[in-house]
């Protein structure tokens, strides 16, 4: 990109949020990232870091007000703020439940609304919505993880109908196992009930809880950095662009996997038979 834009990136205290700071500063943007209580541990004359709890609507709302109060607009917003949750659907407590909605589905709702004003004045935005597999398939013990991804995706698809011809383009980030600390250190894990240990050992390999793992650990799969530059570099282009973008090594064989036992379960029912014909 040739001309400095505003970022607002939120969950940026570390993994694909800090990394995602980082490239757009490197591209010579102005970048305001949020988190909900930590630091970001770069400093940059163009960074302002702000805390945020997305999970509150009026506290969204204010902060683009402050945003595009003091840079004048507002070109990109990237809603990474999130967590994963592992917990069998009876296992989850109401508490957890809505805590994960709040922030993972809802978070995005709110200030996805606070900026389509600004970004329709301006006749121009991006909004980027960070998913994932977990969007397009669903596995047992991640299903509230993958409620919350699902609610994003669907709202974010008719967004992306609604205001196309304001000038404003949304990306769903569809992407895979990554090497952060999403899996390890920043996983929540719901109390779990001995009738599920047979049925969580089969699905997860373990039925500890939480699962094991060391201090420092990460999950393993595609660098954020990688992730990041795939995201920038899709933002740059002018032309038409997915509306999904998939990112990861595992993501497309993941996504194709379950499309695929998708469309073979529908094609033993007879409408579908039908259709075929």
């Amino acid at each position: 990109m040739t001309t400095t834009q505003t970022w607002v990136i939120t969950g940026a205290s570390g993994g694909l949020g800090l990394a995602l700071v980082k490239q757009a500063l490197a591209a010579g943007h102005t970048v305001v990232a949020t988190t909900r209580g930590t630091t970001v541990p770069i400093t940059d004359p163009r960074l302002t870091v702000l805390q945020l709890d997305p999970s509150n609507r009026a506290a969204c709302h204010r902060t683009v007000e402050d945003i595009t109060r003091t840079t004048g607009r507002l070109d990109v917003l990237i809603n990474n703020a999130g967590y994963g949750l592992v917990g069998a659907i009876e296992e989850a407590t109401e508490d957890e439940v809505r805590a994960i909605i709040d922030v993972d589905l809802l978070g995005p709702l709110w200030l996805t609304q606070a900026a389509l004003p600004v970004m329709r004045a301006q006749g121009s935005g991006d909004i980027v919505q960070i998913s994932s597999v977990g969007a397009v398939g669903a596995m047992a013990f991640f299903g509230l993880y993958n409620a919350a991804k699902w609610g994003l995706e669907g709202f974010s698809e008719a967004l992306a109908a609604e205001v196309a011809p304001m000038g404003i383009r949304v990306t769903l980030a569809q992407i895979g196992a990554m090497d952060t600390q999403w899996a390890t250190a920043g996983m929540q894990f719901s109390r779990p009930r001995t009738e599920y240990d047979e049925i969580r050992s089969n699905a997860l390999g373990t039925s500890d809880v939480p699962w094991p793992s060391e201090p420092g650990a990460t999950g393993g799969g595609t660098s954020p950095e990688i992730i990041a530059e795939a995201l920038a570099h899709h933002l740059a282009q002018s032309d038409s662009r997915p509306l999904r973008l998939v990112i990861g090594d595992d993501a497309a064989a993941q996504i194709t996997a379950v499309l695929d036992l998708r469309q073979q379960e529908y094609a033993t029912q007879p409408g579908f038979q039908t259709q075929q014909h």
